[in-house]
């Protein structure tokens, strides 16, 4: 059972991430002071805004539909430290209101033929291929300068994200439009940031992440003795996920071709407009005409915006063969899964790569 802290050590946790920042900004000049005050800012006033959980749902004068989402999403907190053994402390027991669809805005950009994202490192998140803004406007002049430069570049609001255990990291009022269980998969995914974390590897930390959500919901619904969910939806976002990763891989062969600039133009733009044609039919023939997607694929398209795709789930079947293998002990998984990231890079790779084919099986078999 966690103790509560007897504050929620602001000062001395703001210093943690700001003292890092400082050094950083010595050797960056006057653009990244800027980015990086809108940072402290931010995260300081989201800091500000939070209050403990159990005292919302205590207020009488709170709004009932906050107070009952909130009690629900207490009871998964609960089971994620006790049963999958998920870090057990003040994060997601404390809730801010930030008045906002989106705690975030960030901004993604790639050259205008290359699928590589335009990175950005941190002191403490360390590479990343995005840059994040707690102002919408904010992102927004950063995509137009960075068109401005020629990059292909794309905006998406968050609605939470995880410090990586350096806050206490709140429920936030963004968060709050989902179902119950959609905001219990949430704190599943962001209390897994916090057990463990590899610098410079979005798709082993996302993926990491999306398996403990994904086997932490199964569980979570089998312990309140709901029938496992009906994954319809689920399915369908994988096939959109793989009709993108195809567009992706194609505009990678196009983009290695010696082209002349107009050309290259004119053979993209017939690669976006092949994936809306191959969304239509999917859509039509194998979703009955569900258009969950249709807001998206007609919407202006460049590289950038195909750039999210693949990093939250490539290397979920290697955490699934890793936590078979350890016949579902969430402990030995953890550990096994820091084995992994201790790896060099390329070693990394190669192990999960393994496992995701299914070289390794479970012990017991």
């Amino acid at each position: 059972m966690f103790r509560p802290l007897p504050s929620l050590d602001l000062l001395d946790r703001v210093f943690r991430v700001l003292f890092p920042c400082v050094l950083f900004l010595l050797l960056n000049g006057c653009a990244s002071v800027s980015y990086y005050s809108q940072l402290a800012t931010g995260q300081l006033q989201l800091l500000r805004a939070r209050e403990p959980v159990s005292s919302v749902i205590a207020d009488p004068a709170r709004d009932e539909k906050l107070r009952t989402h909130l009690e629900q999403s207490q009871k998964a907190r609960t089971f994620a430290s006790q049963k999958l053994h998920l870090p057990d402390n003040l994060s997601y027991r404390l809730y801010a209101d930030i008045g906002r669809p989106y705690v975030v805005w960030n901004v993604f950009a790639t050259p205008e033929f290359s699928l590589k994202p335009v990175n950005h490192c941190f002191p403490v998140a360390g590479c990343v291929a995005y840059r994040g803004y707690y102002s919408q406007s904010a992102a927004r002049g950063e995509a137009a300068v960075q068109r401005i430069q020629g990059l292909d570049v794309s905006i998406g609001g968050v609605e939470a994200y995880s410090t990586l255990g350096w806050f206490n990291d709140p429920i936030i009022s963004s968060m709050m439009g989902w179902g119950d269980e959609r905001l219990a998969t949430l704190i599943f995914h962001e209390l897994a940031h916090q057990r463990f974390y590899v610098k410079d590897d979005t798709e082993f930390n996302e993926s990491f992440a999306t398996f403990v959500e994904q086997e932490g919901t199964r569980q979570w619904r089998a312990y309140r003795l709901l029938p496992p969910a009906d994954n319809a939806q689920a399915r369908q976002r994988d096939q959109f996920t793989e009709l993108v990763l195809k567009t992706r891989t194609r505009l990678e062969q196009l983009y290695s071709l010696p082209l002349p600039t107009e050309q290259m133009r004119q053979r993209k733009a017939v690669e976006f407009e092949r994936l809306r044609s191959d969304y239509r039919q999917m859509r039509d023939r194998q979703w009955a005409g569900d258009k969950r997607y249709d807001a998206w694929v007609y919407a202006p398209m460049n590289n950038a915006r195909l750039l999210p795709f693949g990093l939250y789930d490539q290397w979920v079947p290697a955490f699934t063969a890793l936590f078979h293998q350890v016949d579902g002990n969430w402990l030995q998984f953890y550990a096994a899964v820091e084995k992994l990231g201790a790896l060099p890079t390329d070693e990394r790779k190669a192990a999960l790569k393994t496992l995701a084919d299914g070289t390794h099986q479970p012990k017991n078999q």
